[in-house]
């Protein structure tokens, strides 16, 4: 029989992961956070600057934007911060308790690629 068991909270696959941080984004206290590379990695980005974002804003930023984009325009956490797509959102997430992890869907444009 197989068991599952929690990876703890201080490290995964894809990155670092803080267990109470603040969001470089929204700026709440007390959240999880993950390593964003401003640049995608795959845009060459591996070694330029990151930034340490709670998870429904980093699902949101991947969720929103295509590594394309991210890469020409958006690599400092201000651009994202005054981005119009984003800002409804972080309006409403600075507003949540730091265990609130909403659903987040891609939009239609990154959908239907």
């Amino acid at each position: 029989m197989r068991v599952r068991t929690k990876r703890p909270a201080t490290a995964t696959m894809r990155g670092k992961r803080e267990a109470d941080g603040t969001c470089e984004l929204c700026g709440r206290d007390g959240v999880a956070t993950t390593v964003h590379h401003l640049t995608p990695k795959e845009e060459g980005g591996a070694l330029l600057p990151t930034a340490n974002v709670c998870i429904p804003c980093h699902k949101m930023i991947h969720a929103t934007y295509a590594n394309a984009e991210l890469a020409a325009r958006l690599a400092t956490i201000e651009a994202l911060r005054a981005d119009p797509a984003l800002v409804p959102f972080l309006r409403w997430i600075r507003k949540q308790p730091p265990g609130v992890l909403p659903k987040v869907k891609k939009s239609r444009a990154l959908r239907h690629r």
